[in-house]
């Protein structure tokens, strides 16, 4: 049998990635603080890409025209080049001029302050856990041996507040006695914050459940006998052990749980985290109006000089012209990417404020329920590119800042027909434990109750599983928590 070639003509449709399409997939997750350092990058990699100067950014009508009539020439002098420009001539235009300019509504004149975006910290956090025991040393002792023992403890504590070196070890350090730095290593325990200086996580818990009261009791023999078994979560087993019910026992693990294992690390400096919102939004005459922070975005051009490197009657190498001419083609994509990133962050945001407006003028309680569906069938647009846009960028609100994904939640319907978000309902949950009689707390069955007065039919178990979302223990573990520091006291 004879094998025979034969040409065959086949129309299909393929889905294919185009060049733009990739960079500004790969651009739209992006925060604006990693837009920025991508750009300066691109800045020094491409050569036909150049910041504008700040004096040309915003040019007077004179140096407007003077450029325009040196953009005309250009795109003239580009049209009778023999590479053939014209689709990047249509798409390109306004990328050709002096650089992209943010489009913002003019009637806003400046952003919020940057004070307006910072956290505030608490004064303990600018000492370390050393500095704070130190203090403490310093006013109750003025023994200055067992000054020197405290001082070598304190200097022998990791970051977690853990005691790393044996009692041998620190006595050896100034000959000092066992029986002296045991004496101090029990003062220094009893310092703030509780447990401090343990030398292992048991003897630090068994110092708190100490503080609180709560010696003899079954949460500290499953600390001092049976922590491994916790550890390992062999809740039956430990119910076997200790001869209790696994509902008896629940209460006493969900104490010791709220222990804290690290208790040095809040007392440790760690540098801030500072939020760089993406968006601001911006009360404008009655309306809210969302504005990109482009604040730092360095604002990018063509070269001129290296453009005409393209004209026809410009003396270059082949090889040179290709050059420029591949350096070209990937500076106006990335522009064009630049842009339709910021128009579709801009599309999302604003419609995120058409939703979610009750909550800009009210607060959380009047978040409503929003989920990517909406927004996206709202600006025409994909989940998946609704879910980019909102991924890891934040938004400054009258509110404060939140991340931008923070506005999409489920919702629940009430009985007056309207849906109330998860959000909401969580927030209503925490002020009623807030203001309950200590008491007597507010058992999950009552908050049901509570929440079905103001219209709002959940079951027991969502509201066990808001409530520990929120961190809050059972009203049985808040009842006894309660107890225990009334018997401290």
């Amino acid at each position: 049998m004879a094998i025979q070639q034969k040409l065959q003509t086949r129309l299909s449709q393929r889905l294919i990635l185009t060049p733009s399409l990739q960079q500004a997939i790969k651009l739209l997750p992006m925060t604006t603080v990693e837009l920025m350092d991508m750009l300066n990058q691109e800045v020094v990699e491409n050569p036909l890409l150049e910041e504008v100067p700040a004096e040309e950014l915003q040019p007077s009508d004179a140096q407007a025209q003077t450029e325009k009539a040196d953009q005309d020439s250009d795109q003239a002098a580009e049209k009778q080049d023999a590479w053939d420009d014209a689709d990047y001539e249509y798409f390109f235009g306004d990328y050709l001029d002096d650089g992209y300019r943010p489009r913002t509504p003019r009637e806003v004149k400046e952003l919020p302050p940057i004070e307006n975006t910072l956290s505030t910290s608490s004064p303990e956090d600018s000492n370390s856990i050393a500095d704070h025991l130190m203090w403490q040393l310093s006013a109750r002792t003025d023994d200055e041996l067992l000054r020197e023992i405290g001082v070598a403890i304190i200097g022998n504590l990791d970051e977690d507040g853990y005691l790393v070196a044996s009692v041998e070890e620190i006595g050896a350090m100034g000959n000092w006695p066992t029986a002296e730095v045991e004496r101090m290593l029990l003062l220094v325990q009893a310092f703030d914050p509780v447990g401090v200086a343990a030398r292992d996580l048991q003897e630090c818990l068994l110092l708190q459940l100490g503080h609180h009261g709560l010696e003899g009791t079954p949460s500290e023999v499953i600390v001092r006998r049976h922590l491994h078994l916790l550890q390992t979560n062999q809740i039956p087993e430990l119910a076997r052990q200790l001869q209790m019910s696994v509902s008896d026992l629940k209460p006493h693990i969900e104490i010791i749980r709220r222990l804290d294992p690290k208790p040095g690390t809040r007392y440790n400096p760690s540098p801030s985290q500072y939020v760089t919102p993406d968006v601001y939004v911006i009360e404008v005459d009655g309306e809210y109006v969302a504005t990109l922070n482009e604040e730092g975005l360095p604002q990018l051009r063509i070269s001129p000089v290296y453009r005409r490197l393209l004209e026809k009657n410009n003396q270059n190498s082949a090889e040179t012209r290709s050059y420029v001419k591949e350096k070209f083609r990937s500076a106006l994509w990335l522009l064009k990417s630049i842009d339709q990133r910021q128009k579709t962050i801009h599309k999302v945001a604003t419609s995120i404020i058409q939703f979610q407006r009750a909550f800009l003028e009210h607060g959380i309680e009047h978040l409503r329920p929003l989920v990517l569906r909406d927004v996206a069938g709202s600006i025409g647009m994909h989940e998946s590119t609704v879910s980019r846009v909102v991924n890891n960028k934040y938004m400054y609100t009258p509110q404060g800042v939140y991340e931008m994904k923070y506005f999409f939640h489920s919702g629940i319907h009430s009985s007056y027909g309207e849906s109330v978000s998860s959000v909401t309902i969580k927030q209503r949950i925490r002020k009623m434990i807030e203001a309950e009689d200590v008491r007597k707390p507010l058992s999950d069955s009552r908050i049901v109750a509570l929440l079905q007065e103001e219209g709002l039919m959940l079951a027991r178990r969502t509201i066990a599983k808001y409530r520990e979302d929120l961190k809050i223990s059972t009203s049985s573990q808040r009842k006894m928590l309660y107890w225990a520091e009334a018997k401290r006291s």
